[in-house]
C-alpha cells in the first residue's frame, strides 16, 4: 500500500528524476529482453507509432531537455514525427541506449526547471505504460513509480488551475486532493484505482471493467495532456 501526501502544496525537485530513475530500471531490462518483432507492435494509446516510435519519442525528448534544446514548435507533432524519423537508421539498442542515458541524466535538469518541465517526467512514465499495453506486460501506468508519479499529478494540476478533483483509491491508504484549491467549483469525486486513474488525467482508455466511479466532472475534464 502506498500512502502519497493528501494535498500536494510543495513541489520536491528531486521527485522528477526520482520518478525516471525508477521507471528506467524496471522498463529498460523488459525492453532489452524482448525481441526486435515487439519494437514494431502498435500502440493503441499513439494512433500510427508502433512500440519503437513511442521510445524514440520518449529518448529524444529527454536528450532535448539533457542539451537544452527548445526550439520553436518544440513537441508539436510535426516535431515529434521529425525527430522518430532523425533515428530511423539506429538500431533499437541505439534507441534503449538513448532512452536509458535521458532517463538517467534529465531528472536534475527537470528538477532545476522549477516545475516548468515536470509534464515531461510524467509523460514519460505514461508512455511507459502505453507501452507496457502494447507488449502486453503487467503493471501499465502503475509499479514502483506510481507513489511520486501521483505525487507529481498532484503539483502539476494543482500549478495548471486544473478541474478540482478528490480520489479515494482502492489502492492507496490516503485520499487525494487534485486540481486548483480556490474552492470556486466543489470538487469532484473518483473512486477506483490509481492506474484507472491515472488513464483518465492522460487522456488514455479505461477498460470497462475497470469498475470506478466519476461524479461532479466529466471524464475529459480530467485529460491533462489534451488531445
Amino acid at each position: 500500500m502506498t500512502t502519497p501526501a493528501d494535498v500536494y502544496d510543495v513541489r520536491d525537485p528531486e521527485l522528477p528524476g526520482r520518478l525516471l530513475i525508477l521507471e528506467r530500471d524496471e522498463l529498460v531490462p523488459l525492453l532489452r529482453s524482448r525481441a526486435d518483432a515487439d519494437f514494431a507492435l502498435p500502440v493503441a494509446a499513439c494512433p500510427g507509432w508502433t512500440v519503437r516510435d513511442v521510445l524514440a519519442h520518449c529518448s529524444s525528448a529527454l536528450i532535448r531537455v539533457v542539451e537544452n534544446r527548445f526550439e520553436d514548435g518544440v513537441f508539436s507533432p510535426a516535431s515529434n514525427d521529425r525527430d522518430i524519423a532523425d533515428r530511423a537508421d539506429w538500431t533499437n539498442a541505439q534507441v534503449l541506449d538513448e532512452l536509458e542515458r535521458g532517463m538517467t541524466e534529465a531528472g536534475p535538469v527537470i528538477g532545476r526547471a522549477g516545475g516548468a518541465l515536470d509534464a515531461i517526467a510524467l509523460g514519460e512514465w505514461v508512455h511507459a505504460g502505453d507501452v507496457r499495453v502494447a507488449l502486453g506486460e503487467p503493471g501499465a501506468y502503475a509499479g514502483p513509480g506510481l507513489p511520486d508519479a501521483l505525487a507529481l499529478l498532484g503539483t502539476l494540476t494543482r500549478d495548471r488551475g486544473h478541474v478540482p478533483l478528490h480520489a479515494d483509491l482502492d489502492d492507496v491508504d490516503e485520499p487525494l486532493k487534485l486540481g486548483e484549491v480556490s474552492g470556486e467549483r466543489p470538487p469532484g469525486r473518483f473512486i477506483g484505482d490509481a492506474a484507472t486513474l491515472v488513464r483518465l488525467y492522460a487522456g488514455r482508455s479505461v477498460d470497462d471493467a475497470a469498475g470506478y466511479e466519476l461524479a461532479g466532472v466529466k471524464a475529459e475534464e480530467l485529460n491533462l495532456f489534451g488531445g
